[in-house]
């Protein structure tokens, strides 16, 4: 593995553009676009404030860049620096902000939700899209492009309306049998959406196209419900994250449970592999060098260096019993991730902070255990093959495939505590992200 130097950073927004040229970041209101390879700066922007959100365009060819405080959206383009564009929502305000799958169309949401703006860049249009709801996830478009779901809510009833992202045309407008719609989201083909209920009401609905109910799933009642929700690739099965510490995988003929996924606190199953990340001390003889070591190189030979030992199971985890007085507890499957190619699904239960449970989906069962020092801060799947990476807040850098897992420390001067990264598009890089600072990891032909 090769690493950058750091660059400065701000708000975690480092992102790759989808063709994997550019990768664009921002310092307070800059914004920089680099090479993806070189990391030389070929663009440098600057915004009329602090910049809180960016996002590329499909295509690769704007960058939006979204102030909230200041209600403002600016739009650059990388084939024409010239060109600009400013969006102004005025007294409205601004919430949120993101590109249509054209990239050529904005969808701005004012603030209390009380309507979804849609200007054109070609044509200098406007469409508004009334009543949005106010939830974690309120607009799905499918992978292709041409339908797009928004989550709405009047008169105290939730309702669904699919649009054709063309020319903005509502095709299709229900209700929901939910109390509080709490998010949706289209399966890969583009063929069912799934919408799923406030935390408070575990339910499921499942719908077509044409907004028939295709299958409603409810696991249990009474009690806290849905945490988190994930369809694989292939749009075979949908992964459930429950406040119960399980995860309930559907399939996509009878919208039945086919299994479900327990996370206890003692792995006992044999054929389970528990990787558990310990740390050495560094074994550098300091009177062999011939020389004082570079104050970086100094801090990267001297840190304590990480690897990975196969405990013998049975394997105690450490759980974290949750706070019962407060809001919002730190229990039951928060992240849910399947590979690229179908084969795992990468879970974490909120309960055992520091673990990441690694499932065989053909197999339908556990297959590795990851237990890490300090908690799981985010994992990403390689776009293009089953290797999991992951950060826990430190300067490490953490990768799993079927092959094994390694440890890898980024030789930096200073503390680099990463809390993010984010896949290249082909597989090869990453971006660490840390609050100040981020960097590029580059991985050799052999470990790709």
């Amino acid at each position: 593995m090769n690493f950058s130097e750091l660059f400065r950073l701000s708000g975690l927004l480092g992102r790759f553009s989808p063709d994997g040229k550019c990768l664009a970041s921002c310092v307070q209101y800059r914004l920089v676009v680099r090479d993806a390879n070189t990391l030389q700066v070929l663009q440098l922007y600057t915004c009329l404030d602090q910049i809180q959100y960016i996002e590329w365009s499909s295509d690769s060819l704007f960058i939006l860049c979204a102030m909230y405080k200041r209600g403002i959206v600016q739009v650059w383009s990388l084939e024409q620096p010239d060109w600009h564009c400013k969006i102004d929502e005025g007294s409205a305000g601004l919430v949120a902000s993101c590109w249509s799958p054209d990239g050529r169309h904005i969808l701005n949401t004012t603030e209390f939700h009380l309507r979804i703006t849609v200007w054109s860049l070609c044509t200098k249009s406007v469409s508004y899209i009334k009543y949005p709801k106010a939830c974690q996830q309120g607009i799905a478009f499918t992978k292709d492009g041409r339908y797009m779901a928004v989550a709405e809510r009047r008169d105290c009833k939730d309702f669904i309306s699919i649009f054709v992202c063309s020319d903005w045309q509502l095709l299709r407008h229900f209700d929901t049998e939910t109390q509080d719609l709490f998010g949706i989201e289209w399966a890969p083909n583009g063929c069912v959406l799934a919408a799923w209920d406030t935390c408070l009401e575990y339910k499921v609905l499942l719908y077509s196209l044409d907004g028939r109910l295709l299958s409603a799933y409810q696991a249990y009642q009474w009690s806290l419900g849905i945490k988190s929700v994930a369809w694989s690739p292939s749009s075979q099965f949908l992964a459930i994250g429950s406040y119960d510490e399980k995860v309930r995988i559907l399939n996509h003929v009878t919208w039945k449970k086919i299994t479900e996924f327990e996370h206890p606190a003692i792995i006992a199953n044999t054929k389970t592999v528990v990787y558990k990340e310990v740390e050495k001390s560094p074994s550098v003889e300091t009177e062999r060098l011939s020389f004082p070591p570079a104050r970086a190189l100094a801090g990267f030979l001297f840190s304590t260096q990480s690897k990975y030992d196969i405990s013998q199971v049975p394997v105690p985890l450490q759980y974290v019993k949750p706070a019962a007085d407060r809001a919002n507890p730190k229990m039951g499957v928060g992240m849910l991730a399947f590979s690229p190619d179908n084969c795992f699904l990468a879970t974490r239960n909120d309960n055992v902070p520091n673990a990441v449970w690694i499932w065989d989906v053909q197999k339908l069962k556990l297959c590795v255990v990851l237990e890490q020092l300090c908690a799981i801060q985010a994992f990403q799947w390689d776009p293009r093959q089953p290797r999991l990476a992951l950060c826990t807040g430190n300067s490490k850098v953490y990768l799993w495939s079927p092959a094994g897992c390694m440890a890898v420390q980024v030789p930096m001067e200073g503390d680099f505590p990463i809390v993010s990264l984010s896949w290249h598009p082909n597989g090869d890089s990453m971006a660490l992200l840390s609050k100040d600072n981020f960097c590029v990891c580059y991985l050799d032909r052999e470990e790709v």
